[in-house]
C-alpha cells in the first residue's frame, strides 16, 4: 500500500511549508510594525502599515501551497491538487484565526494547535485516493475482455494484430 510513504512525504514537506509561511508570515508582519513605528516617530519608511500588512496576507497566502506543491512534487509524488488545496485553506483559516494573537507583538507564534491542524489536513488530504488511467484506456478493456475485436483468444501470439489472413490455415 503506498499511502504510508506518501503520508510521511506529505507530513515532512507540510511541516516545512507551514514553518516557511509562519517565516514570512512574522516577517512581514514585523515590516509593519517598523513602518508604524517610524511613521509615528515621524520619519515614514516610505511604505504604510497597511501596505505591509497586506504584503503579509498576500505573502503567506502564497508561500505553503508553492513551498508544499514544489516539495511534493520534489519528493516525486503525483496529483498534488487535493493535499496542497485542504491545507491551504486550512491555514488561511488558521491564520485568520490567530492573527490577532500574532498581531500585538513582533516575534509571536500563531498557537500550535492551528499549525498542527494545518500539517493534519494536508496528510488526511494525501490519504485520499487517486484515480489511476489504467483503468480507462484500451489496457484496461482488454484486461476486463472488451476489446471489441470479436475474435476470441486473438490476443499477443503469432499472427495478432496482420488482419484475418494471419489467422486463416496456408
Amino acid at each position: 500500500m503506498t499511502f504510508v510513504p506518501r503520508a510521511l512525504k506529505t507530513l515532512a514537506v507540510a511541516m516545512l511549508a507551514v514553518a516557511a509561511a509562519h517565516l514570512i508570515l512574522s516577517d512581514t508582519l514585523r515590516l509593519g510594525f517598523s513602518a508604524e513605528a517610524s511613521a509615528t516617530l515621524g520619519s515614514p519608511q516610505g511604505y504604510g502599515s497597511d501596505q505591509a500588512f497586506t504584503t503579509a496576507l498576500v505573502n503567506t497566502a502564497l508561500v505553503l501551497p508553492l513551498v508544499l506543491w514544489a516539495g511534493l512534487r520534489i519528493a516525486g509524488e503525483r496529483k498534488v491538487g487535493i493535499p496542497v488545496l485542504v491545507a491551504s485553506v486550512a491555514w488561511m483559516v488558521a491564520v485568520w484565526r490567530g492573527l490577532d494573537a500574532i498581531d500585538d507583538a513582533p516575534g509571536a507564534l500563531l498557537p500550535l494547535p492551528s499549525l498542527a491542524l494545518v500539517v493534519a489536513v494536508a496528510v488526511l488530504g494525501s490519504l485520499v485516493p487517486r484515480r489511476t488511467a489504467g483503468g480507462t484506456g484500451a489496457a484496461g478493456r482488454v484486461g476486463a475482455g472488451q476489446e471489441g475485436t470479436g475474435r476470441e483468444g486473438a490476443g499477443a501470439g503469432a499472427g495478432a494484430g496482420r488482419g484475418p489472413q494471419a489467422s486463416s490455415p496456408s
